[in-house]
């Protein structure tokens, strides 16, 4: 009889514990848990603009940020954000951490080793920044220079498959680092987005900056944990939605300066 007890107490345990761990944020793995948790739980970069950044009342916006809303809205469920920086993007995932990572993750065979991939919702091209006045047009002209990227970032993977001889890859942890850098005079140039703000700007020299050659073109997906069919076809559902409805578009024009988005494959 004692021992009948103790068996019932450790099963009771044993529920509650299995009970506990659903209530993890990001532990949700199916359209219906997360409906039924009442939240979705989503990540997202806001050091990288114009797809995350913070607005003048220190609050997330951009592309990634308005698609990630627009999930919440068609779920019917609120947002909750947890922000991470490139590298983060994965561990976030496997963590449970959260349900989903939208910021800009670029879909890679490499990555879908460890995620699943929505189809792409957007895209861009890294390419290799730097002063006006360089004479940089190619891979080769990058020996000896020091060139910034951020870490795990597309412009990462294209310079270090490069590997130009005598290039002194830095790479720092989020974008505005790599700008900073770039700014100060730090690093000679830098791998980047197609969108970026530093040509607006002046560094400490008074230098203006400029796009010199194109690193590799990139297409982003709404990355969940894998082995999950339920939510990635739900998600593939969706961005086939706002792509066909026109808001996909509308939230690139209000972001790209006017510039619809890009044609976008699918898979």
């Amino acid at each position: 009889m004692a021992m009948r007890g103790i068996m019932k107490s450790l099963l009771a345990l044993t529920a509650f514990a299995i009970v506990g761990l659903s209530t993890i944020p990001g532990e949700a793995q199916t359209v219906d848990e997360i409906i039924k948790r009442g939240k979705v739980v989503i990540a997202i970069d806001t050091t990288v603009p114009p797809y995350g950044m913070l607005d003048t009342n220190n609050q997330p916006t951009g592309i990634d940020v308005e698609v990630a809303n627009l999930i919440g809205k068609n779920l019917k469920v609120p947002v909750e954000f947890v922000t991470v920086n490139s590298p983060g993007r994965i561990p976030a995932l496997l963590s449970n951490r959260v349900d989903m990572v939208v910021a800009i993750f670029s879909i890679t065979a490499e990555r879908a080793l460890q995620v699943s991939f929505s189809i792409p919702y957007a895209g861009q091209s890294a390419v290799l920044i730097a002063p006006k006045t360089s004479s940089i047009k190619g891979p080769d002209d990058l020996k000896t220079l020091k060139v910034g990227v951020t870490r795990g970032a597309l412009e990462d993977g294209a310079l270090t498959q490069m590997n130009p001889a005598g290039m002194n890859l830095l790479r720092f942890d989020d974008g505005p680092s790599v700008a900073q850098a770039m700014l100060s005079g730090q690093i000679d140039a830098m791998g980047g987005g197609d969108y970026g703000e530093i040509y607006l700007r002046k560094g400490a020299k008074g230098e203006e900056y400029e796009q010199k050659f194109p690193l590799r073109a990139a297409h982003f997906g709404i990355g969940i944990r894998r082995g999950n069919p339920d939510l990635l076809q739900w998600l593939n559902t969706f961005v086939y939605q706002i792509k066909n409805s026109g808001e996909l578009d509308a939230i690139s024009r209000k972001f790209r300066n006017g510039q619809p988005m890009i044609p976008l494959p699918v898979f």
